[in-house]
This record gives C-alpha cells, structure tokens and sequence, in this order.
C-alpha cells in the first residue's frame, strides 16, 4: 500500500516522438453544415445561409438538436481537419525556428512575428477549405466568418509561448479549439519541434500521438509537482494567492507555457496555476486535460467555456487544472478566489 507521501510515476514512457498518429473511428457525432464549393463567392453564400444558424440547446445536456438542412458528421473528420491544420502550421513554425527574424510588440506589448502570423493563415486556409460554414477566432486575426455567430468556431493560438519559439526554446506549442455552442469539444496541444501531439475530444481518452494517456495520482498538495509559466505575471491579489498556493506544493517549477498542461495530462505534472490568460490560451486544453482524467477550471471552480461571436474581445482568465481532484480542490481552498 502506498504512503501518503507517494508519488505515482506513469506506468509507461512518452511515446516516441515518431509514433504515428492512427485516427481510430469515433463514434460521437455533431451537426454541422455540409461543406459548400470553395469559391470565395460559394463560402460567402454558405456562409450567409449558415453562420447564423442557431440549433436550441436541451436543457438536460446543453446539446443541440440538428437543424433543418444540417447533416450529421462523425467527430473523426474534425480531428482530421484539425490535425491537418497542425500540421500546416507546423511547417511554418519549423521553417522560423531558430531563424533571425522581426519581432513586433503588439499594443498589449506581448511579442508577435511573421511565424505567429503565417502558422495561423495555414491553419485557417486548412479549415475553412473542409468547413467553409464555420467561423474561426484566431488570436492574431480575430472572428474569420461572414456572420456574426456561429454554432461552431475554431479557436486558433498558432504560438503559445512566443517568447519561448524566438528564444529558441522548444516549449512553446500551437493550440486549436473546437467550440460547439460555446464548449470546448476537442483541443490539439502540438509541440512541431519535438513533434508530439496531443488530441483531446469530449467524453474520449486523451492521446498522445495516437496512445491514451493518464493523468496521475497525488495525495494531497503538499506532494504536487507544480509548473506555472513565470511568478511574475501574476498581479495584486492574483499574486497573493499563487503564493499561498506556491508555499505549499512540494517542487514549484516554471517556464513551459501549454506544455506544462500537456506534461500534466500525461501524468508527470500535478497542477498548473496561472492569471491573465486570454480563451485562445486554455480552451484546447479543456478536452486534452479532462480526456486524460484531470480537472481544469477558473480559480472559483467554474468550468470554461468562452461564447464566441464578431463582437467578442478576448477577456483574461485566472485557469487551475490539476491532474488528481484532491489536489485540484486543495489548490482551489488555497487560492480563496472564492
């Protein structure tokens, strides 16, 4: 029997790098509007039919029922898009790696380059030529679709951890959502450099270049392993209650932006805290973290979600995730955001 001092190891390696990536059928199914004839002037005419199509949610499951004209596709063909689109924005990202190039500081003074905006034009090209009807919000680009709201909307971060791609280290990862009606139903986190991929679909296990994952084990918070981007973005209060949480997990450790999320959800990892991160930042980490059996939420224990429409602006989030729900309650007592 373990001690309550324990520290669960997962029972088997990372997969290799290499390992492909099999696309076993899914069997859950979502409505979306068929793909039109890719002209610029048929997708802006699907689009007008389309975007604006509003499918009344059940009260019991937050579902939709399909609309008149909608058909029904499986899940495994937007996995298929989406791990299209990380692979086109992996080219580009692959091309820039440790190159000289210009960086820019945008108005919020966060680092943007060329890498940024060209792996996000990649993955929109990639999606709207299978899903014309959709609308995408990228973080550069902002809403992409010819309405104002949409049933589906792909939430596209091309570098989460621009600071780490232009200093050369590979920490960063390119994010992709999937949001039905506002919900997170399937996340990439995609590491092009180490080429490791992990995919995230609601109510499925969580893979790792096509191998399920796990979270781990971990008694209470006084053993966790914890990783946050940097101390010094949080902020005022948010700053307090990071070191409440900080002065009582076991090792505290910095500097991977997503890949501290993907580290958990492959059980090496026991909790994440962070501030100010922006939908594009965490919501392709709600299915990878919670398909592997963890917990990620605001610092109140709300689940997250982000209704998108042309008007929304991206507001910041205060985000926990933690791999054991003990850990993740302890964390939540800690920070008293309550």
């Amino acid at each position: 029997m373990l001690s309550p001092t324990s520290t669960i190891l997962p029972t088997s390696p990372l997969p290799h790098p290499a390992a492909p990536n099999p696309s076993p059928r899914q069997h859950l199914r979502f409505p979306f509007l068929p793909p039109t004839a890719s002209s610029p002037a048929a997708v802006r005419a699907a689009g007008r039919r389309a975007c604006s199509v509003r499918a009344s949610a059940s009260e019991g499951t937050g579902w939709p029922a399909p609309a008149a004209g909608m058909e029904l596709v499986e899940m495994e063909r937007l996995v298929e898009v989406a791990q299209s689109a990380a692979d086109a924005a992996g080219e580009v990202l692959r091309k820039y790696f440790r190159q000289r190039f210009e960086i820019i500081d945008k108005e919020d003074h966060s680092p943007v380059t060329i890498a940024d905006r060209e792996a996000e034009e990649a993955m929109t090209s990639v999606i709207l030529k299978s899903f014309p009807t959709h609308a995408i919000f990228g973080e550069e680009n902002g809403w992409r679709c010819v309405e104002k709201s949409a049933d589906y909307v792909w939430v596209l971060d091309p570098i989460d951890g621009t600071k780490s791609f232009i200093t050369g280290k590979p920490l960063f990862g390119t994010l992709i959502a999937l949001l039905h009606n506002g919900k997170p139903v399937m996340g990439i986190i995609d590491q092009p450099i180490l080429r490791e991929r992990w995919v995230g679909v609601d109510g499925k296990k969580t893979t790792l270049n096509g191998q399920e994952i796990s979270v781990r084990p971990c008694n209470a918070l006084a053993q966790a392993y914890l990783y946050t981007t940097s101390p010094h973005l949080f902020e005022g209060d948010a700053e307090d209650a990071f070191i409440r949480v900080r002065e009582k997990v076991k090792v505290p450790l910095y500097g991977c932006d997503c890949y501290a999320y993907a580290l958990l959800a492959s059980g090496f990892v026991d909790l994440v805290v962070e501030s100010g991160l922006k939908p594009y930042d965490f919501l392709s980490l709600v299915p990878v973290i919670e398909g592997a059996g963890g917990s990620i939420t605001d610092w109140e224990g709300n689940k997250l979600h982000w209704p998108v429409t042309s008007e929304s602006r991206p507001t910041s989030f205060n985000v926990v995730a933690a791999g054991d729900a003990r850990v993740h309650g302890q964390a939540l007592e800690a920070l008293r955001w309550h």
